[in-house]
């Protein structure tokens, strides 16, 4: 049967259509779905600038970003929904999430600082005229952490260094800004107040019992990602760490440029005393490097130590966590 002349361009032209359709699917990069970085930080600088936006350009991917989170552990949620595939935080919070899933590594992490003139970033943290003096003191009493984050991490290490039974502390469940308020209120005895949190309770007067300097911490800091963007387009990843890896060692020389990057007035701004503390720990901030083998090791103590006291299973295989980035 002869197809007429004028169907025959019409089904060309739908032919190609549908092959540039499925040329241009196959051509398109990776999309990086990072959160909110806020008002300060390497990630909000390179926000306000379009850097991760050129930089990524370069290699066929593109960023998008989405909403802010009151901790790791509820940035977490939105890993579990697609709403973020790259994120930072700690060791201790990918754990419970990679207890049910295994859909996530980490592909960075960045070693502790260990000079004296650091400033502190977390603390366990009572009113001035609190009765507890020493950590032994909060047996019987209320202790707010986030869930499977650092917090319960630090404590449970503080507890196990002064020999206080875990199960005479009660640990109270709450994200940063449930903690503080519930701080404020009196309705918890001690809280162990971490990243912004932390200086910002110091500043209304808290006592600090311990910090995690002189704790056996070994829950670093790391940048994890989503397995199929690790695997599918690990150039983008690479793009994104070279940058923040650039943009945390300009802050280092350069911290007024990163602190009130979008507004200078407001909830999110820091001013006086509290933007001193956030310049000084941006000068002495660790540089984020590739994950190694080794890091494994971090991964397994932290691990251990919450399996040990039952807030996860303990079977966890810590080299799985690791993505080592190819050569």
């Amino acid at each position: 049967m002869r197809i007429p002349h004028r169907l025959l361009l019409l089904l060309l032209a739908a032919a190609l259509t549908a092959t540039a359709c499925s040329s241009a699917g196959a051509a398109e990069g990776a999309v990086l779905k990072l959160q909110d970085p806020g008002n300060a930080g390497p990630l909000a600088y390179a926000k306000k600038h379009g850097i991760l936006e050129k930089r990524l350009a370069q290699v066929g991917a593109r960023v998008e970003w989405g909403g802010s989170y009151a901790s790791f552990t509820a940035t977490i949620d939105a890993v579990r929904s697609g709403s973020v595939n790259v994120l930072q935080g700690a060791i201790s919070p990918v754990l419970g999430y990679l207890s049910g899933a295994k859909d996530l590594k980490i592909f960075s992490v960045t070693d502790r600082v260990t000079d004296p003139a650091a400033p502190k970033t977390d603390g366990l943290v009572v009113h001035p005229d609190s009765p507890v003096k020493t950590v032994k003191d909060l047996a019987g009493r209320q202790v707010a952490v986030n869930k499977g984050g650092r917090g319960e991490y630090l404590l449970l290490l503080a507890l196990e260094k002064e020999g206080v039974p875990v199960d005479q502390v009660k640990r109270v469940y709450l994200n940063p800004d449930q903690a503080a308020a519930a701080f404020a209120t009196g309705k918890v005895d001690a809280w162990w107040a971490i990243v912004r949190a932390y200086p910002e309770v110091v500043a209304k007067g808290a006592r600090v019992l311990v910090d995690s300097t002189a704790l056996p911490d070994q829950d670093l800091s790391i940048h994890a990602a989503r397995t199929e963007l690790l695997d599918e387009h690990p150039e983008a990843v690479k793009v994104y760490l070279d940058v923040v890896r650039e943009l945390t060692n300009e802050a280092r020389t350069s911290p007024e440029r990163f602190q009130n990057v979008f507004l200078q007035q407001g909830p999110t701004a820091v001013s006086g005393a509290r933007l001193e503390v956030e310049l000084a720990k941006a000068r002495f901030a660790g540089l984020p490097r590739p994950a190694l083998p080794a890091d494994a090791g971090f991964v397994k103590d932290v691990a251990a130590l919450f399996a040990k006291y039952g807030v996860l299973p303990a079977t966890l295989d810590a080299g799985a966590v690791i993505h080592q980035a190819r050569p």
